[in-house]
């Protein structure tokens, strides 16, 4: 059994709740390591729909310890309100969650102040989810920031929070149509903290003992690899690292802890918010594929937009989080095309680029060459093996799997759980040798 760690390849929004849901049942501990409630995934369950931002999917699997590690940023209303929504559906979550004290909270001025910035950008926008991330990441890194640790002393709590949230008022003046949070609002935010009191574990000791006794681990990671802070499309990136690479730091284990790095991509692409996007398609087919595959996200309900896949960044992705093996969902959205574009290079004046770029003004000055693939114009939904795949969309994966360099070892075929083909190859074998 491996310590795996679950990436999104893309900008997000590629699937990897289903991915980290599907396999839950080979891991003994689940944990989330970076990001917020700007991050969020759908998760059917027996049935049922479980709308998950800050807890991780193992939830949903009583065999499963869950964590959020201190790499995570936390709005304690939020956080309060899943555990009471899944306890309420009858999901067992108090002994199994476990919320490391050094995750920093979000609270209503950062909320506050990150709509502000926003707005203040008019054209400019990033097109952040408004939940606060980025200014709690900054009082993190300023060293200003309160810890979920200090809900344990209500007084501190209260001395600490009431000194962040001056200063962030103070921020928040200079944006004549900022809204500024009521003593309300951090009242609740603050009684929310002290109800996660019994959540607070020491994370990095919990996941260490697993480790040491070979208790097989899951690494959940938020967002995607071309949202990371320092090798996304910059400054239209979220304000974590998304790298496989941090999973392990980011929960006090050492890198060795890490077996082997799972990337999640669709059988195309979306982006939500503002930044380029290649091979975005802007006319009919990209309501389509959006009405198609419910492209709208879980936190905002904003409609994301959708492209054709980019090799060029899906091989960048693979290179910089080690991946080993792919699992690419949606495959069934594409059943209706005659043809398929796969973007293998870039064109930027009269040069070829095949590197993806580190400027976004260049990468959103690009144009991609595309190599046209055969349609399958069959459904495909609910297929659970691979060699039952019409002959054109078993063509259509192995051309991804030879564009990244990698195998793809699991293909989504539908938002079920039970609608997945899991190819039993190396890697995948050997990581989850006992998964029904």
């Amino acid at each position: 059994m491996a310590n795996v760690v679950v990436v999104g390849g893309q900008w997000g929004d590629e699937g990897k709740g289903k991915v980290v849901d599907l396999l839950c049942p080979a891991f003994r501990h689940v944990a989330r390591f970076n990001g917020g409630n700007n991050a969020g995934h759908t998760v059917r369950f027996a049935d049922r729909h479980f709308a998950l931002h800050l807890i991780p999917s193992g939830i949903l699997h009583e065999n499963c310890q869950c964590y959020i590690g201190p790499g995570v940023v936390v709005n304690p209303v939020s956080l309060v309100s899943e555990v009471e929504n899944l306890e309420a559906q009858g999901v067992p979550v108090r002994h199994r969650l476990h919320l490391s004290p050094r995750a920093h909270l979000v609270l209503p001025h950062h909320r506050a102040l990150d709509v502000a910035r926003e707005e203040a950008k008019g054209a400019r926008k990033i097109g952040t989810t408004g939940r606060g991330i980025g200014p709690t990441y900054e009082t993190r890194a300023s060293r200003t920031g309160l810890r979920a640790g200090l809900a344990r002393d209500p007084q501190r709590l209260r001395e600490k929070a009431s000194a962040l949230a001056a200063e962030l008022s103070r921020q928040l003046a200079t944006y004549p149509q900022a809204q500024q949070p009521t003593e309300e609002e951090l009242e609740q935010a603050l009684a929310s903290a002290e109800k996660l009191v019994p959540f607070l574990r020491p994370v990095d000791s919990l996941l260490a003992a697993a480790w040491k006794k070979g208790e097989a681990i899951l690494f959940e990671g938020a967002q995607g690899t071309l949202l990371d802070l320092d090798f996304g499309t910059y400054p239209f990136v979220t304000s974590s690292g998304c790298l496989a690479g941090f999973a392990a730091p980011a929960l006090g284990l050492p890198a060795r802890a890490l077996d082997g790095v799972l990337g999640v991509f669709k059988a195309y692409c979306t982006r939500v918010g503002a930044g380029p996007f290649p091979t975005e398609i802007q006319d009919a087919l990209g309501e389509h594929i959006r009405r198609r595959g419910n492209e709208f996200g879980t936190t905002t309900g904003r409609p994301r937009r959708t492209g054709w896949f980019d090799a060029v960044a899906a091989r960048a992705a693979v290179r910089w989080s080690g991946i080993e093996a792919v699992a690419l969902t949606k495959l069934d959205v594409l059943d209706s095309l005659e043809r398929i574009p796969v973007a293998v290079a870039y064109r930027l004046g009269d040069r070829e680029v095949i590197e993806f770029p580190d400027d976004a003004e260049e990468l959103a000055a690009v144009q991609p060459v595309y190599e046209e693939l055969p349609g399958w114009n069959t459904d495909t939904t609910g297929i659970t093996e691979f060699e039952k795949l019409p002959p054109l969309a078993q063509a259509y994966v192995r051309r991804l799997e030879e564009f990244m360099g990698v195998p793809v070892v699991l293909i989504s075929t539908g938002p079920r759980r039970e609608e997945t083909i899991l190819r039993r190859i190396p890697p995948l074998s050997g990581w989850i040798a006992e998964l029904g």
